[in-house]
């Protein structure tokens, strides 16, 4: 076993201090460890999930813990991040928000009323679906707080979400072996999507309310 954990840790290191850090975790607290960086992952987005469980897939297929031990454990690890994230937006509040927004330029309480409208519709499907985008997959949890979603519904909605894209990169995990380090290009590439289309509608969100700040003026 720790031939293996050495040649792990040998592929990754070029990855820096973050998957050291999660193979260590996994290395010394098998399941356990995966969920927990899971979990940490949630509230650090820095740790990676493309690191962690393809990570546990690679252990479960070495033996070092089972298949299904390795889903059930960093899904459990998702769950209890997504919690955290879900209490800071119940301990935020929509009023404090509202206070915030109102100093923001650009920004005006009829977007806050919008969002909330929106979320009302759609909340179910955008914890669901959230776990499954990058940068979205944590973010998602506060929004669902401060509209004081039903937590038994987050939970569902969370849980579900969370298993299958779990089960898809443990499985990727199992299915590499030692090249698992692979799957962190595929995935790169994936939330580098993701990023790029955020930002083109940060920037035409932008340019649409200086637009029509400058037409409100004339």
């Amino acid at each position: 076993m720790t031939s293996t954990w050495v040649s792990a840790a040998e592929t990754t290191s070029a990855d820096g201090g973050v998957t050291g850090f999660v193979t260590g975790l996994v290395e010394r607290l098998g399941g356990p460890g995966a969920g927990l960086a899971v979990a940490l992952e949630n509230l650090f987005p820095p740790i990676p999930s493309e690191v962690i469980l393809p990570l546990a897939g690679f252990a479960a297929a070495r033996g070092d813990f089972s298949l299904v031990g390795a889903i059930a454990w960093t899904t459990l690890g998702s769950v209890v991040g997504a919690i955290a994230l879900y209490a800071v937006g119940v301990v935020l509040g929509r009023d404090r928000i509202r206070a915030v927004v109102a100093r923001l330029p650009l920004v005006r309480q009829a977007d806050v009323d919008r969002t909330e409208a929106w979320f009302a519709r759609h909340g179910v499907k955008a914890v669901f679906l959230g776990r499954m985008i990058p940068i979205f997959r944590s973010l998602i949890s506060i929004p669902a707080g401060l509209e004081r979603m039903t937590l038994g519904t987050f939970l569902l909605c969370t849980t579900l979400g969370s298993l299958i894209w779990n089960t898809v990169f443990i499985l990727a995990g199992y299915g590499l072996g030692e090249n698992w380090p692979a799957i962190q290009e595929w995935v790169g590439a994936y939330q580098n999507g993701v990023i790029a289309l955020c930002a083109l509608a940060l920037l035409w969100f932008v340019a649409a309310r200086v637009r029509r700040s400058r037409q409100e003026l004339r």
